[in-house]
């Protein structure tokens, strides 16, 4: 599948012309604790760049649950990762994350991975998301997402207390890894 097509047809809600690189998918990965994690979500899971590193290093019952708005990511996703346990493709918005933890037994995530492009995204739509995510990770857990740059750190900061910044030179163009909890 052509992700720059993809991409051309829906810019505002694929935030790259290319998927991301594997030095990227392990850095936003390196704060997840694999070890308790029972479900990680995933919200804009594209064509597995993050999910690939998800299951290489999730215990084989942690839950991945990963929400993708684009109809052929998702069949890609679901082809791609078929033969693993506990993956759930879903073709929605993150805007509905909570009611899915809550379909598939879950009061929150242990960590939520975006690969979102928060800074194309229209406002009220990050809003929406930051307001569920809010909820899905409870006290507990962690919202990690990446940015080009770090010209929406302070709309971040409205939702989120920042834990962690990391930046990974090696991915092209090179990004910032935000990791955050919630003020609570």
């Amino acid at each position: 599948m052509n992700f720059l097509l993809e991409y051309l047809k829906h810019p505002r809600t694929i935030g790259a012309v290319a998927p991301s690189g594997n030095a990227l998918a392990r850095k936003m990965t390196k704060p997840v604790d694999f070890s308790t994690a029972e479900v990680i979500v995933e919200y804009g899971a594209g064509t597995g760049s993050f999910t690939r590193e998800l299951v290489i290093n999730r215990k084989p019952e942690t839950v991945l649950i990963l929400i993708e708005q684009n109809r052929k990511f998702c069949r890609e996703l679901e082809k791609t990762f078929r033969n693993q346990p506990n993956i759930h493709v879903i073709n929605d918005s993150a805007e509905k994350v909570n009611l899915y933890l809550k379909k598939y037994g879950f009061r929150h995530a242990d960590c939520i991975i975006s690969g979102l492009p928060f800074t194309s995204l229209p406002a009220d739509i990050s809003e929406n998301i930051f307001r569920e995510t809010i909820r899905a990770i409870g006290s507990k857990g962690k919202f990690i997402t990446f940015q080009y740059s770090m010209v929406k750190r302070k709309f971040f900061e409205k939702y989120f207390r920042i834990s962690g910044v990391l930046h990974e030179l090696k991915n092209i163009p090179p990004a910032y890894v935000l990791v955050m909890r919630n003020f609570k």
